[in-house]
């Protein structure tokens, strides 16, 4: 949403809008000039929005609950309101557009991708779901052009809500189809048919790089390349970890580009660098391009964030909520630091995505040697019965494992005194790493 809100602006219109809480991104949103408020109150729509409801257009999130009341006057009072991913499909569709999908790893690889091109200089805009590290923001604008269909458009595909069957993209990225989003989507089988169907809009000359093993290769037009750590056409070799940062050579069908060296760890990076390389190829990006962009990749802001790195704590920050996205992240940092004892603080994020994979959730935070849950984010959902963090809790096998509040959770550290810590979820644990960082750096010099 905010990645639209800057294009709106930077094109020279005037944004408002609402959010449940202030963060440091609507701070910058402010900052830019923007309107933002934080109560559900239509007195704070800005009165030139409230006297032109044919001049305004209203983007929002189905995150925003249809019995909101910013929502139920806008609907009434003559707006037109679109998605947001009916207006990024509007605007990708005026350009040549890369669309990156998948339950997991698209706002990695979709950043990977804006930053390739960027670093190579060709002409891009980029519409992500996180902050990139590399340029402090999750938009890229474009340079102008006569012909916008010259300008490349990176869109990151969300599966949500179906929001990217707006898109009819030129290449596509899919990296995983688990199941997700069962509030939504009710089953697998239908997160799958969404799958389908969005690769069916690729164009036909268009191509489909998707992770090796997926079942989609007959749902397109599209020509189709694979990509994998082993096995696939764009594939990893003497993949290795060196001084914490994990090395590899990238193989693929014209050639050999060696000795990669990604500043942000995981196998699963690795496995995004490669989908990223391979469509960053396709629209003739160099080797030699690819690999200084690789090594200059910084990252995305909540994705395998190092809040503190020194020889007494490791402490990281991870939006992994899904638990494929915990296994890959906790297996990551066990393979970068075998030698210390793992300590996870999770935050389930919805009750519906806790009741559906509470089992897959105690698995992989089960990697760790202590796990402290926090309570469920609610995001947009009202509570289930019976449906807690204990849930989780009680199938986890670790060598400890609590519960533990927000308010707590430092006194729960400080006890523990562990050397490293991840912070994992993508609610707003985000906001207790100020504190965490501050309090728990005193400790270095006492911490085993």
């Amino acid at each position: 949403m905010s990645a639209l809100a800057r294009w709106f602006l930077v094109n020279g219109y005037a944004v408002a809008g609402y959010d449940r809480t202030s963060t440091a991104l609507t701070d910058a949103l402010t900052a830019e000039g923007m309107a933002i408020h934080f109560d559900e109150d239509i007195a704070k729509i800005p009165a030139s929005f409230r006297e032109n409801p044919a001049e305004t257009l209203v983007v929002y999130t189905p995150a925003v609950p249809k019995t909101h009341a910013e929502y139920i006057y806008l609907t009434e009072n003559g707006y037109t309101l679109q998605k947001r991913s009916q207006v990024l499909g509007w605007l990708a569709g005026r350009m040549t557009t890369i669309g990156v999908a998948g339950t997991h790893g698209k706002t990695t690889t979709s950043s990977m991708v804006a930053h390739l091109l960027r670093q190579a200089g060709v002409n891009c805009a980029a519409f992500l779901g996180g902050i990139t590290q590399n340029y402090g923001t999750n938009f890229l604008l474009n340079e102008p052009a006569d012909d916008l269909s010259k300008v490349i458009c990176v869109v990151e595909a969300d599966e949500f809500d179906r929001s990217f069957l707006t898109l009819f993209p030129q290449y596509a990225i899919v990296t995983s189809t688990d199941a997700d989003h069962l509030d939504i989507y009710g089953d697998h089988a239908s997160v799958l048919d969404s799958f389908a169907a969005y690769v069916s809009q690729i164009k036909p000359d268009g191509v489909l790089f998707m992770r090796d093993g997926l079942s989609l290769a007959d749902k397109t037009p599209a020509t189709v390349r694979t990509y994998a750590l082993d096995g696939a056409e764009y594939r990893a070799a003497n993949l290795r970890v060196e001084k914490a940062r994990f090395v590899f050579d990238l193989v693929y069908p014209d050639g050999i580009i060696t000795d990669i060296r990604m500043v942000i760890p995981g196998f699963h990076n690795v496995e995004n660098a490669l989908a990223a390389s391979a469509v960053a190829l396709q629209v003739g990006v160099s080797p030699d391009a690819i690999r200084d962009g690789l090594n200059t990749y910084r990252g995305v802001k909540r994705r395998f964030e190092y809040v503190l790195d020194t020889d007494e704590l490791v402490l990281i920050d991870d939006y992994a909520h899904h638990p494929a996205e915990v296994r890959a992240f906790l297996s990551s940092v066990k393979a970068l630091y075998p030698e210390r004892a793992l300590t996870v603080v999770f935050q389930p994020h919805l009750f519906s995505r806790t009741r559906d994979f509470a089992n897959e959730f105690a698995e992989s935070l089960s990697l760790a040697d202590n796990v402290v849950l926090l309570d469920i984010y609610p995001a947009r959902e009202a509570p289930i019965e019976g449906v807690t963090s204990d849930s989780i809790l009680r199938h986890i096998t670790s060598k400890t494992k609590q519960i533990s509040t927000k308010d707590d959770l430092l006194g729960v550290l400080r006890e523990m005194s562990p050397s490293l810590v991840v912070t994992v979820g993508a609610g707003d644990i985000d906001q207790l790493l100020p504190l965490l960082k501050a309090e728990l750096k005193p400790m270095d010099k006492i911490i085993n």
